[in-house]
């Protein structure tokens, strides 16, 4: 089973990256664009930041454009996005949500940021502009 999965490894990996950059670079359209449910923030706030980084970064690693540049910097926001949204969130009744993750509802921002540094540590890959 493993020489048969083997064999598509760099494959997967491309497609983790390209999906993953389409995917963050959603979460910025929402942001800059208002579009897929989301508000459009004002250009020059940290939101409006976070969705540059979010839709430039995304949109860099799709195409494997300086990827370990963009991994690298979408990686940071994520935990900037961390710790300054989730990490001491409250409910409507002012309670702390939770120390871990999965409580205070930031799984996705640590998932993107460990998905991010791991793809900045190991490259772009196959199907990419870096390594044509």
């Amino acid at each position: 089973m493993k020489t048969m999965l083997d064999q598509h490894k760099d494959t997967a990996y491309a497609l983790l990256r390209i999906v993953s950059g389409f995917l963050f670079l959603c979460h910025g359209a929402q942001k800059l664009f208002g579009v897929m449910g989301g508000t459009q923030r004002e250009l020059m706030s940290l939101m409006g930041l976070a969705g540059v980084i979010e839709f430039v970064g995304g949109l860099a690693l799709m195409v494997g454009f300086m990827t370990g540049i963009a991994a690298f910097i979408s990686s940071g926001q994520m935990a900037v996005a961390y710790f300054m949204a989730h990490q001491f969130r409250t409910d409507d009744a002012g309670m702390m949500l939770g120390w871990f993750p999965i409580e205070n509802r930031g799984e996705l921002a640590v998932l993107y940021c460990f998905l991010f540094l791991f793809i900045a540590m190991t490259g772009a890959g196959k199907w990419s502009v870096d390594n044509r």
